[in-house]
């Protein structure tokens, strides 16, 4: 075989076996070496299926690391109305939420401007992880105010949900007042949890939500893994 039928068919064999599942999204492949050997052809040969591989946006290459399996993109709309869990269920993906941090301290000044708070007010903090089929999508931390929601901690380390634990204190519906998208580097602490390098591209959304009347009751922010996500922004109606 010449070489272009060669690495066309390695190209082809890694590219079905990607298909069936047997490398799953964020897999890394084996090494060049590795598939030199399995193939009984020269590096050189694997470079170019694994190039060819990389240019149908199968998968991709991190220096240093390896070559691993493209993950498809969860979509992630912000609207008026943005659940986490309906977000992913929608994209026909799994949802899960860890806890990682919850306490009951003193709001900074940026908190107390977005909750309306006097000075010395407490806030309850919820830090977690967000992921999608099992893959980490995001990190991150949800501040609420402690006298209006005095046993909101404990509902959400039942239940890890907002939502559901706002539904507890007696808060039925509550929409998105704003939200801000800036582009940052991942941090060694957010790589570590996202699963990715530190200085990694990551999308950074601040939100803040309000009840019925307009008054906020939660000021959140979310660092997601650029790569794994597409996020939407509409001010459309959202259920």
């Amino acid at each position: 075989m010449g070489r272009a039928a060669l690495w066309n068919a390695i190209h082809d064999t890694l590219a079905e076996e990607i298909a069936r599942g047997h490398y799953a999204p964020g897999d890394r492949l084996p090494t060049e070496a590795q598939l030199a050997d399995r193939f009984g052809v020269n590096r050189h040969t694997v470079r170019r299926a694994l190039a060819a591989l990389a240019e149908d946006d199968i998968v991709f290459s991190r220096r240093g690391a390896g070559v691993f399996v493209r993950h498809v993109p969860t979509p992630y709309p912000i609207g008026r109305r943005t659940r986490f869990h309906q977000n992913l269920l929608a994209a026909n993906r799994v949802p899960e939420k860890r806890v990682l941090h919850l306490e009951t301290r003193s709001a900074n000044a940026q908190e107390a401007q977005a909750l309306q708070l006097g000075d010395g007010a407490l806030v309850h903090v919820y830090e977690g992880l967000s992921l999608s089929d099992g893959l980490p999508l995001a990190t991150f931390r949800s501040v609420f105010p402690a006298e209006r929601f005095p046993d909101l901690l404990s509902t959400l380390r039942d239940t890890r949900s907002v939502t559901q634990s706002f539904a507890a204190e007696g808060i039925t519906d509550y929409t998105r007042a704003r939200t801000e998208v800036t582009a940052e580097t991942a941090t060694r602490t957010q790589a570590t949890l996202l699963e990715i390098r530190a200085g990694d591209p990551i999308l950074k959304t601040t939100g803040t939500n309000v009840d019925a009347e307009g008054a906020p009751i939660e000021v959140g922010s979310s660092w997601f893994a650029a790569d794994r996500v597409v996020l939407t922004v509409s001010d459309a109606p959202s259920a």
